[in-house]
């Protein structure tokens, strides 16, 4: 399997491949399908009794799978958040998979539609919905939320340890007019940062822009129902895939996987067999390789970790 250079190509593919260990006639998820670049692959290893639920929040996503696998029998399809995976699959009669795999954060086509709001480098209303559905976006949170909120949302999600001069920025910004623009928002970082983070390699806005799209999409509370939940869908030797790009969604699924594979049993208790339903297949995140770094920037920060249940 190939990687091609390719604007919708899926990091880690040939790794996600490796550590789903797909059965032909298996049943799998991608909870976050965006193009179809994991599906396609995990496609090509199933027999006409296999099946890929296909979830994506982005109705933009939904409108593309529709029409890329309209006549295939294998695929489902579905528009809705991996937060709700149980009762997705309850409502598909489905009871247990053979395999669970998320690609979390922003996919490229967001990122590069200026109109979504994601990027910093492109100027736009403030958005950041992944379902523009929702009523919460970034204009919302920029403009409405207290000093307080601002400073939580900041701190917990952007791991900014003082954004105090930042949050002054934009509490002064907005008594005038509201701050309507990524540029508008991107400018008064800028004016309210330590001026030598202006100099360093990675951009002064990512860390914030990170920090309100994790809040604008509630990510992390959405992926810690996801784990939960999907552990109990999976069938016996079923594979749980998840993908993350930042050190706070992987540290969840880090501990989250590492507490369902350790028995809490304390070392004084006489009991011999302390072996739990699941393991860790990558006892270090699998990174990707120079090579698919070079032909996607995007995959520099990917982390795969993969979990297997056991019996």
């Amino acid at each position: 399997m190939k990687i091609m250079n390719s604007l919708h190509n899926p990091v880690l593919l040939n790794e996600s491949i490796k550590y789903l260990s797909i059965k032909p006639n298996g049943t799998y998820i991608d909870c976050t399908c965006g193009r179809g670049g994991h599906t396609n692959s995990i496609l090509s290893c199933l027999n006409e009794n296999g099946k890929i639920v296909c979830l994506d929040t982005d109705i933009e996503a939904y409108e593309y799978l529709c029409k890329k696998y309209h006549n295939n029998i294998n695929v489902i399809l579905v528009n809705d958040n991996f937060k709700n995976i149980k009762m997705i699959l309850n409502k598909l009669n489905i009871s247990k998979v053979d395999g669970i795999i998320a690609d979390l954060g922003v996919s490229s086509p967001m990122f590069d539609n200026a109109d979504r709001g994601f990027s910093y480098h492109q100027n736009a209303r403030l958005d950041m919905r992944m379902n523009q559905n929702d009523s919460l976006d970034a204009y919302k949170v920029i403009n409405e939320y207290d000093s307080k909120q601002l400073t939580r949302v900041f701190r917990q999600y952007g791991e900014i340890s003082n954004p105090k001069n930042v949050v002054k920025g934009i509490i002064f910004s907005r008594k005038d007019h509201p701050i309507e623009t990524t540029g508008e928002l991107v400018d008064i970082i800028k004016n309210n940062i330590n001026k030598k983070e202006l100099f360093k390699s990675k951009h002064p806005a990512r860390i914030f822009f990170q920090a309100i799209r994790i809040e604008v999409n509630h990510e992390l509370d959405n992926l810690k129902k996801l784990l939960i939940d999907g552990i109990d869908l999976l069938n016996k030797d079923g594979r749980m895939v998840i993908i993350t790009f930042h050190s706070l969604e992987d540290r969840i699924v880090k501990r989250f996987f590492n507490d369902v594979t350790v028995t809490h049993i304390p070392k004084e208790v006489p009991i011999m067999n302390t072996s739990t339903n699941f393991e860790v297949l990558t006892k270090k995140p699998i990174v990707s390789s120079e090579e698919e770094i070079k032909l996607n920037n995007r995959a520099r920060s990917a982390r795969l970790r993969c979990l297997r249940r056991c019996n």
